[in-house]
């Protein structure tokens, strides 16, 4: 059983090992013990040398949920991490509004072929006449910055800059990453549904998915389990959002919710049947841009995966700069035991860092959440470490 656990986990660092089908499986005691010390052999090391104050690590396997906490919420109060410690995930929050927009596709709310000057009247007459829904995205808009410009500071402003922007380059030809880009997908889903969006997300979604403990603001009551960020220098700061800073970044979750989000892209955690067509759409890949396959907001890299690969899609030159694309044709979802691919997303915000990775056809996921900002190489080298190195206990 040891073997099969083990064998599962490195097929998913990318290994090399043969195809295991997925079955109902639970850690004994002694494996826990073992799990639990590969895991702190690595986050232990990451943590000092990044002076990081805490740590959640999360592991779903066939359905069953492992918890790692590791140092303080707060330096100044001292409180333990938990699984119910909740952390700003940064771009992680991009992963929600691509899940949202896409249910709302699902149940004919907006199609992703359509402009987004369809959805947005205030843009008609400009270039989003000719930027689809998907290319939101997959980041795809033609060019759109990686963060609103700091002068803009309501909707109103937001609508009139890109009433003049002009793209550099035609839509779904270069990759730009970009806050804008999926800010604008969240805004148009919630018009589709009727609702602000922070109010369907938090109505629809976070219900769906079982997530009791995540939020945009987070309650009174719930305020003593908000860790404390610290930005690289150490200094403590917390989120404080801008113009389209729900959709691309705003939320707060702990490991526990977060882990069920990733269960219920793997297939291990049962939800609602459109919900689960949404989450099968947002694994497909549209868009290639060589070093990885460009989902819905997801990232997704072929078997085997690489360190090497893994950290190129994750590299600053994926986040600042535009990479050429070439569409997928036909683009087809990747869900199912032959699609054998690893999908991942990073998230930052001032004083935080995320990081999550799964693999749908193996039933396997990671969540990596800390306090600080720290770098994504480390972080990503971090979860490829963790299965990695079980190789010892075989």
């Amino acid at each position: 059983m040891r073997s099969r656990f083990i064998s599962t986990l490195l097929m998913a660092a990318g290994l090399g090992y043969g195809f295991l089908s997925a079955g109902a499986w639970a850690a004994s005691d002694a494996q826990q013990r073992q799990m639990s010390s590969v895991v702190k052999e690595v986050i232990g090391p990451l943590m000092q040398e990044y002076a990081i104050p805490g740590m959640a690590v999360a592991l779903t396997i066939d359905g069953q949920s492992y918890f790692y906490n590791y140092g303080v919420a707060s330096l100044a109060t001292q409180q333990a991490v938990t699984n119910r410690t909740l952390f700003e995930i940064g771009s992680n929050s991009k992963t929600f509004t691509a899940t949202l927009a896409a249910y709302a596709a699902v149940n004919g709310k907006l199609a992703f072929t359509d402009p987004v000057s369809k959805y947005l009247p205030e843009l008609k007459g400009s270039s989003f006449d000719h930027v689809s829904l998907l290319n939101l995205g997959t980041h795809t808009a033609g060019g759109l910055p990686l963060q609103v410009p700091e002068t803009i500071q309501d909707n109103a402003q937001l609508f009139d800059y890109l009433q003049h922007w002009q793209p550099p380059y035609p839509a779904g030809t270069q990759r730009a990453y970009s806050n804008v880009s999926i800010g604008l997908l969240g805004m148009i889903t919630a018009r589709s549904m009727q609702m602000p969006f922070e109010e369907v997300m938090e109505k629809t979604l976070f219900p769906l998915l079982g997530m009791r403990h995540s939020y945009f603001h987070v309650p009174a009551d719930q305020m003593a389990s908000y860790a404390q960020g610290y930005t690289k220098q150490g200094a403590p700061i917390r989120l404080n959002p801008g113009v389209l800073g729900a959709e691309a970044y705003g939320i707060k979750t702990n490991a526990a919710d977060l882990i069920r989000f990733i269960a219920a892209n793997v297939g291990s955690l049962r939800v609602d049947g459109q919900l689960q067509q949404a989450i099968k759409l947002t694994h497909t890949g549209f868009m290639d841009t060589g070093v990885m396959m460009q989902d819905v907001i997801w990232e997704q890299y072929a078997a085997p995966f690489t360190l090497k690969q893994l950290l190129a899609g994750n590299s600053d030159a994926m986040a600042y700069h535009a990479m050429p694309v070439t569409a997928v044709q036909p683009a087809s979802p990747t869900q199912s035991a032959h699609d054998d691919v690893l999908i991942n997303k990073t998230g930052s915000t001032n004083g935080f860092a995320s990081y999550v990775a799964f693999i749908p056809a193996r039933k396997i996921g990671i969540v990596l959440l800390a306090n600080k900002n720290y770098p994504i190489p480390p972080r990503v080298t971090a979860a490829y470490q963790i299965l990695k190195q079980l190789e010892n206990l075989q």
